[in-house]
């Protein structure tokens, strides 16, 4: 950064840093171990929806890749798209297969990227789940959903904590658990208000 951009205050974006997606495995130990939340084995990448060729190519490639692996027992990679019109990759593993999850996410960041679509990246994923758990008020909260989001332009995670139910509400004391206990196994995101709601997310 050059001393006209201190001068005007202005802050030069962070790099990305897709590696930091590789913390997930051992910050899972570290979260079941405070918490008892376990790997669903199911994840997923975020992007803003781009029309075109190069683009429908690009994550047909990368949906053909994944599912070429001979080692998935799981459902295939699924494309989908939300409501508001972003597209979601979607990877099955088994809940102990995280760290292939992982390599999953990871894969199709870089695909992406490589491709020239890193500006259409947004967040990916991975779920985790507390069955038979209890939410924060004490009530039996049957299988409480988690899920640890990488925001791909920060290169900084945080945990969104959805109350299950038809209700848009998210347990945010559970999430503030969440972030002092993984707090020296990802770089979490410093600002809260950054913490976006991914309700309905596939793979969460």
């Amino acid at each position: 950064m050059g001393l006209l951009d201190i001068l005007l205050g202005r802050t030069k974006p962070v790099a990305p840093d897709l590696d930091r997606l590789f913390a997930l495995p051992s910050a899972a130990v570290t979260l079941e171990a405070a918490t008892g939340f376990t790997p669903t084995g199911r994840g997923a990448v975020c992007f803003a929806t781009v029309e075109g060729a190069a683009f429908e190519q690009t994550h047909h490639e990368v949906q053909a890749l994944l599912d070429a692996d001979t080692d998935r027992t799981g459902p295939p990679v699924r494309l989908l798209r939300d409501e508001h019109g972003y597209s979601w990759l979607v990877s099955h593993r088994s809940p102990d297969e995280l760290s292939l999850l992982v390599n999953d996410l990871h894969a199709v960041n870089s695909a992406m990227e490589v491709n020239g679509f890193g500006p259409q990246l947004l967040c990916s994923l991975a779920g985790f789940a507390d069955a038979g758990g209890r939410d924060t008020d004490g009530r039996d909260a049957g299988d409480r959903p988690l899920a640890l989001v990488y925001l791909y332009k920060r290169g900084t995670f945080y945990p969104f904590a959805p109350l299950p139910g038809q209700e848009q509400r998210r347990d945010n004391a559970l999430e503030l658990q969440v972030k002092a206990v993984l707090e020296d196994d990802l770089r979490l995101e410093p600002d809260l208000s950054r913490w976006f709601p991914v309700w309905g997310a596939p793979g969460l």
